[in-house]
């Protein structure tokens, strides 16, 4: 594949961003991200503490959405789907339009969202056992 000068120029300064990748790398994950964009036009990608993810527009991560259906699932089983949505759009203060476009984009790319709900629990799960082993010592 052969790039503009500029194109290609673009793509050095984000391989120079993101250590690790490299320049074929690079741009597959650009042009898998573009391809994505344009089936679900409300979902961008961006970095962060814990790499890229797919966002709402104005919003949250599509994974932050996703858990919280799960949840509101969990807690309220007998809620219709309609009801599960407008609830965690408004706890979410989105748009059941932008909840349903996070909905979307889970099912198209379940695997992706769901590592990322995995690697949050973990992550809290490591945090909250670090917080009671230190209430322990200092509660003695």
């Amino acid at each position: 594949m052969r790039f503009d000068p500029d194109v290609l120029a673009r793509i050095g300064t984000f391989v120079a961003a993101h250590p690790g990748l490299s320049l074929s790398s690079a741009s597959n994950l650009l042009i898998d991200e573009a391809l994505r964009t344009r089936e679900h036009p409300t979902v961008v990608f961006r970095d962060g503490p814990g790499g890229r993810r797919a966002r709402l527009i104005g919003g949250p991560d599509v994974w932050e959405v996703i858990q919280a259906v799960q949840s509101a699932r969990a807690a309220e089983p007998s809620l219709s789907a309609r009801r599960i949505r407008a609830l965690v759009a408004e706890s979410a203060g989105l748009t059941v339009a932008a909840a349903d476009a996070a909905i979307a984009y889970w099912a198209a790319y379940p695997t992706e969202v769901d590592s990322r709900i995995d690697r949050a629990r973990a992550e809290s799960a490591q945090l909250r056992e670090h917080w009671q082993r230190t209430r322990r010592l200092l509660d003695k």
